[in-house]
Parts: C-alpha cells; structure tokens; sequence
C-alpha cells in the first residue's frame, strides 16, 4: 500500500451501507424513422448489409460441415466451425461506430465480429488507405488471389479482401490472414483493427485489459472491445481482467494525463448459452451478466443490458459507452443480449433446448425485423434488400471457390520444406527499443540512488588473495538483475513491469530497489494478487506492440497464471504467421525455505511448451547477460532466478561483472569448472552443490569433475556438452526440480543419443524427489546435495574407493520407488 494513501480506523469502522445504482436493461426505444437524423440512409443500409454478409457466410459453413457442399460446390472442411447465426445484429452494433484505431479481441465464436468490425473498417478507411493495406499485408499474396479479373471500386475489392482471407484462414490456407496456422477458432486480421480469438472461452477476458494498458500507457488512440460469452463470466481470465482494469491507482495514483481508467469495454456476447449449458438458471447465478458490474467498483463500470437483436440499440449504446472511455471513467461492462440458433458447433444436435424455443427466437430474427423497418421507413425497398442479398450470396461464393482451390489458395507447403512451422516458432528480432521516443524517468539514471551504490561494489566476489567480500560490498545476482533492466528501461518508452509488490517495495526480493525512484507509476507498479492477469495482461500489452516484464513472485504460482502461460504466451507468434511479436520477459522466482506450496522448480513445465525460450542464470555475470538478451529479443522468455541465491556475488569471471552493457546469447551452457574424469550439467542453483561435490571428489577421491552450467534450458546447445562427455566419457545431470518427468531427463536422453559413441557409463540424473518440498528443516532431504553426486557416481558410473553412500542410488531402490510413485 503506498504511504500516501491512510488507512483511518475510523473511518473504516463506521457503520454504513454500501448503496447501488439502478442498471439500465433494454432501455432503447427508437426505430429506423426514429433515428433518420442520427444516420444517413447509407449507413442504414450498410448496417443490414453487414448482417446479410455474416448470415450468409455463417450459412455457407454450415451448410459445408453438415452436408458437405455449398450452393452445389463440394467441400469437406474437417476443422471446426463455431457459428454465430442469429448474433449478426450484435456483431454489427458493436462493431459500427468503431474507428481503425479500436481494437477488438473474440472468442471461438467470432466469425461475425471480424467480418464486423473488418466491413466497419473498410467502410472508414480512405480508398488509399486500404489500398496500402492490402497492398502490403503479406506482400500482397492475399490481395493476388481475390483482385485477379476484379474491376471494381477499391471497397468492393476490400470486401473480397477481407471475405477471402477470413475463409482462407479458416480452411488453414497459406493465403489467409494468417498463413492459415490460426484457422477458425484463432483468425484475427490486425490492419482492420481485429486482433486475436481466442479458442479458451473467456481467453480474452485479461489480454484485451493488456492491449487496453497498451494504449493507455503509449498514448495510442482508440479503446479496446473484449467480445466475450456469457459463459466466459465464470472463466479466471475474466474476473482477473476485470479486476486489473477497475484498480483504483489508475484514476488516484497515476499522474497527469495518465491518470483515469482503462479504455475498455467488456462486451458480453450473451446468447444465453455456454455449449450446452443454460447460464441463465442453470450454470450461474446472476440472471443477467450486467448486474456483475455492481459488485466491481463504485461506478459499478457502467453496466447495461441492451438488446443485441436491434442494431440500432447497440449502436447507441456504443455511442454513449465512448464517451465514458474519452472521460476516462473505464472499464464499462455491457451485456449484448442475442441468441444462437446454431448449436455449439455443426455436431451440436441443440438436444438441451426445445424446437419451439429456437422458433420463437427465430421469430424475432433481427435480419428480417430491421429490414422491415428499413422498407417501413422509406430507407429502402424489398426490392433493394433482395439486391443485397443476391449480391452477397454473389461474393461469398466467389470467395468460398477461390479459397478452396488448392492451386490459388494453396496450404502451407510441408513436403518442401518440413520445417516451415519450426521456422515460424521464435522471431529471433533484436529491436533495442519497441516503440520510438523518449522513455519517461523521473531523473537521469547516473543520479539513481542504486546505480550510484552499484559504482561501490564488487563486482568480483573475492580479493586478490582469493578471500571473498563481504556480502555487503559483493556486487550480488540481484544486482545484474537490476542493471539489465534499468538499462532497458531508460533506452524503451514502451517498457514496463508489474506484478505483486513491484513497486513500494522495490519488488519482493529486492530486484527492483531503485526503480521506484526512477520511474512513474504508469511504468512500474503493483498488480493485483492475480497471476492470470498479469501474464494475461501482459500478453496483450506485448501483442500490440510494446514490451512488458510481468513477474510472478513464486515458481509455484506458474498454475494460477497456467492458461496464459501454457495456452497464449507460447502460441500466438507462430499462430498469427508471425505478424504479432511477443517482447514479453516473465520474471519466475524459484524457491526454497517455504515448504510445498512455495519452493517447486517448474522448469520442467514451461520447456515443455513449443514457443516459449526459457532460461536459468545463476551468477551474476550471467544474470546480467541474459536479461540483457531477453530485453533486447521479440520472444516469450521464461526467466528463472534462484531465491537460494539473490544475494551471490560473481565467483567465476575473474574480472568481475562488466559495468557497460553486454549480451550473452540464450541456449549457450558455460563450463564453470574444467575438469578430465566425470562431467556434471546443472540446471539452476544447483550448481553450486556440484561444485561443492566436485572439490570432494578431487579432495578424497583424486578424480577431476567438469561441472557445466546448463544456463538455459530453450533453446539448448549441445555440441559444448556432448565435447566435455568426448573428454570425460561421463556425465550426471542434476537440478531441483522432482527428477520425475523433468527437463533434466530430455537431456539426458539427448545426451544418450548425440554421445553414445563416447560415454563409458550410463548417462545419471539426479534431481530432487518426487515428493512433496519439506519446510526448510528437511530440504537436504529433498534437494540435491553434494553427497548425492558422490554416490549416484559410486553406483551408477564407476566405485568410489572407500566411500560409503549416504544416499541410495541402487537399481533396486530406483524400481522400488517407481512401483510406489515416489
């Protein structure tokens, strides 16, 4: 809590009630002759045009999946196709007053919104504009197929455009929108202001709060729609979203223009079912999604119901929602009321609602009601509105056959080069600064209390008789930390950090001491207890073009943040056909000391999924190097310190911790000790007790270790490695993580195969045990110790004279613990 900000026991003691606002539900009244001053007849028109173009493209893939042709035109299409038929009223409301400049994110469900909000966008970008656009995405490759025998004005043709590469995308064609690696549930096409759908119902709920954040801190114009399902409300990623976006710091504690809400809307897409089950009376408990704004914050964000089945109502209440975001007075919650006739997908037989159910929404189709109220308003006749849907039925199947033609509109071409997806994974950028101008500080870095303390230490752990500093003038791993990123954020205007106590605290373990003084609070600042959010957030902020270091304060937390890391953070490089960058270094402590909950090292999860590089430093010198590369890359890096040893000075460049900037290149092992008999590779802290054991095994046993710090774990250089085990013919590998399942075992099976030839014994691992993390009483139970390298070598390599096991790593008792689990 900032001290600021008093906390008085009186009056937080009085006796009072917490008082609501009436919330608005369907409160608009008016008809299309109602608003002929508010529109032009154009407009009017282009709002039932709109619908037709989702109704008849959601047809067309329905029609695809359930009976395998369209308008006689066969296709199978195996991939998935979740529709939106009867939510084209709500799509096209929502998206009609949106400017290029706004961003929406959407769910499975979105087909509509991107042809929403793309048709929007078309109808208010200039003709040169769009040409530009179109033009240059993907070097025209998509514009190619749709502009070929095209006559046409420049918006027709950005209709086709826009048509095209949404189905494209869908039918997983290089031509999509993106290269057809998103396909159905993922398809987005920025340019137009669409970004990411999200295939984890309520996905969006926190990285739209982050894309909001973005142009908050950035002063980029425009606000941020998060389209979500009414199902979505009972997703973490939602409530957490919302949580992030209704702190109160940013209309009391951030300063000057910075200060005020986020602009975002969450657009709550309620057609009244969550696959097959029933929200309202069923699987929740609020009856309608707006009145959750109430228990949200003072301003209780603006809730309201409308009805999503008139376009019109949902224009308007777009229009008076903007100027909420324009005051700054964000987030604004509002629940679209709409319906599906579809079911959850073409494989739904709708088995949980009544025929007479679906007919009697279908009675009140929105399609067919506002047209009728175009024709009564002298806005249109019949005979225009059968113009548009010829002339819609027109383009989409012009579009549909061009997409499905495997000569035009090719898939991604894996026979030639099998490695196209693997190339596509990282983006391998180094971009010293994400956005141009002048980072916002508070005073000149070389004035900065702790870079002025830093020119006092140590920056090698010990004197020039090998005796070590004291801890006080050691320049600690902390300290490389603290370099790296104070540097990173006086040279990126777009950077920023947060997480839980980041900010008045100088972050949990003392990281970050020093920054507060150097940074505004819209920089650096604390989150809520949420760690969905703040990689969520962070994923969004990073996608839209800036650079963000969220920090997770424990390992442990990694499952309370597990969707965005395992699910989004990973995905979206090589789902997007690398349009999106993701500048996004995620700062994971590992612990000890505190017991089950607070001390695993989860390594081994987050290597494990495709797209994210993942590192482990554990000296200063390389804490410092690392980060640099992390601050200076476009990828997702996982990257975990040791809360063992934050307060370890540099023991291993004898020159000490280099004052100036450097970089050391990520998936580099360095050999930390050489060394002829036996080689060790370490991940994490534990290096530090394999040179302990290596100074035994000299010391008792006249045998030489080669210890090797793995320092990242992806990406991963072998060939060091594998020219120590061609010197050595051994190896151990150890680290802290439960050896059952972790990384340590992938590279031991990789090490088996790249240096079979050369090993003389079996390849060891040695991690921590499968059980539960002790408190820290009985951690050298638990933890690598030195002695358990002595006696995995005496069993398992080669005997040890003399020695005596304190630990077993017999055969016998590695079966038995395996039949017990353990």
């Amino acid at each position: 809590m900032p001290k600021i900000q008093f906390l008085d026991p009186i009056e937080s003691r009085k006796s009072s009630d917490i008082k609501f606002k009436p919330i608005p539900v369907n409160k608009y009244n008016k008809t299309v002759k109602d608003e002929l001053k508010n529109f032009t007849k154009d407009e009017l028109v282009a709002v039932y045009h709109d619908m037709v173009v989702i109704r008849e493209f959601e047809t067309m893939l329905n029609l695809i999946k359930t009976t395998g042709e369209y308008n006689g035109v066969a296709y199978d299409h195996p991939g998935p196709a979740h529709l939106s038929i009867g939510q084209e009223a709500a799509a096209v409301g929502m998206a009609f007053t949106l400017t290029v400049e706004d961003f929406i994110f959407g769910s499975h469900r979105s087909h509509g919104e991107i042809l929403a909000k793309g048709l929007s966008a078309i109808a208010k970008l200039s003709d040169e504009e769009l040409t530009k656009i179109m033009d240059t995405f993907f070097n025209g490759s998509t514009l190619e197929v749709v502009k070929k025998n095209f006559n046409g004005s420049v918006k027709e043709l950005g209709r086709r455009f826009l048509i095209y590469g949404t189905l494209a995308e869908i039918f997983a064609r290089e031509t999509g929108f993106n290269k057809g690696l998103g396909g159905s549930m993922h398809a987005f096409f920025t340019p137009f202001g669409v970004y990411p759908n999200n295939a984890i119902v309520g996905g969006s709920g926190d990285i739209a709060v982050g894309a909001a954040l973005f142009k908050k801190v950035n002063r980029k114009p425009g606000m941020v729609v998060a389209n979500i399902g009414d199902a979505s409300m009972a997703c973490g990623p939602v409530w957490e979203g919302i949580t992030f976006a209704a702190m109160d710091q940013f209309s009391k504690l951030w300063d000057d223009d910075m200060k005020g809400g986020l602009p975002v809307i969450f657009n709550v897409m309620n057609n009244q079912y969550g696959m097959g089950g029933q929200t309202c009376g069923e699987t929740m408990g609020y009856g309608m999604a707006a009145r959750i704004g109430a228990g949200v914050n003072e301003d209780q964000m603006h809730a309201e119901r409308v009805d999503g089945y008139n376009p019109l109502a949902v224009i308007d209440a777009y229009r008076r929602k903007r100027k909420v975001i324009e005051d700054k007075k964000g987030p604004v919650l509002l629940e679209v009321l709409t319906y599906r006739y579809s079911g959850h997908s073409p494989s739904d037989a709708s088995s949980y609602r009544s025929k007479e159910e679906v007919e009697a929404w279908q009675a009140h189709d929105s399609i067919i009601g506002y047209g009728q109220q175009l024709v009564e308003a002298g806005v249109a006749s019949e005979k225009d509105l059968d113009a548009i849907s010829e002339d819609v039925k027109s383009i989409i199947m012009d579009m549909f056959k061009l997409s499905i033609d495997p000569v035009i509109s090719p898939l991604m071409d894996m026979n030639n080069n099998p490695e196209r997806i693997g190339e596509m994974m990282f983006s391998n950028e180094s971009v010293d600064a994400m956005l141009p101008g002048t980072p916002e500080v508070n005073h000149p870095m070389e004035e900065n209390p702790r870079v002025k303390q830093l020119k006092t230490k140590e920056r090698y752990a010990f004197d020039k008789d090998g005796k070590p500093f004291s801890k006080m003038k050691q320049y600690q791993l902390r300290d490389g930390l603290f370099e790296a990123v104070v540097d990173r954020f006086y040279k990126d205007p777009s950077l920023v950090a947060y997480g839980e106590e980041n900010r008045d605290w100088g972050g949990a373990f003392a990281v970050y001491r020093g920054l507060t003084e150097a940074l505004p609070y819209h920089r650096l600042f604390n989150s809520p207890i949420a760690e969905g959010a703040i990689a969520g957030t962070a994923i969004g902020y990073a996608m839209c073009g800036g650079r963000v270091i969220p920090e997770i304060m424990y390992c442990d937390f990694l499952g309370r943040s597990g969707d965005e890391v395992f699910n989004q953070l990973p995905k979206w490089q090589a789902m997007s056909g690398n349009v999106l960058k993701m500048p996004v270094v995620m700062r994971v402590s590992v612990g000890s000391k505190y017991g089950a909950q607070h001390s695993q090292d989860w390594t081994s999860l987050v290597a494990h999924i495709p797209g994210l590089k993942v590192v482990f430093p554990v000296t200063p010198y390389d804490a410092k190097g690392l980060m640099n590369s992390a601050l200076q890359g476009t990828d997702p890096v996982i990257f975990f310190e040791s809360q063992r040893i934050y307060d370890i000075g540099e023991q291993f460049h004898t020159e000490g911790v280099p004052e100036g900037y450097y970089e050391i290149p990520m998936g580099e092992p360095d050999v930390k000790k050489e060394g002829q008999d036996v080689t060790i590779l370490t991940i994490g802290a534990t290096l530090y007790r394999a040179l302990d054991a290596a100074k035994i095994l000299e010391e008792k046993y006249n045998m030489s270790a080669e210890v090797i710090d793995a320092r990242s774990l992806v990406p991963f250089n072998y060939e060091k490695v594998i020219e120590s085990v061609k010197k050595t013919g051994r190896i151990i590998i150890s680290g802290d993580a439960t050896s059952r399942g972790s990384f340590l075992n992938d590279l031991a099976r990789n090490i088996g195969e790249l240096a079979f030839d050369y090993l003389d014994a079996p390849v060891v691992v040695v991690g921590s045990r499968n059980w539960i993390t002790p408190a820290y009483e009985l951690e050298e139970s638990f933890f690598p110790q030195p002695d358990w390298f002595l006696d995995a070598i005496h069993e398992k390599i080669v005997p040890l004279k003399g020695h005596v096991c304190k630990s077993n790593f017999t055969d016998a008792e590695q079966i038995r613990r395996s039949k017990l689990g353990v």
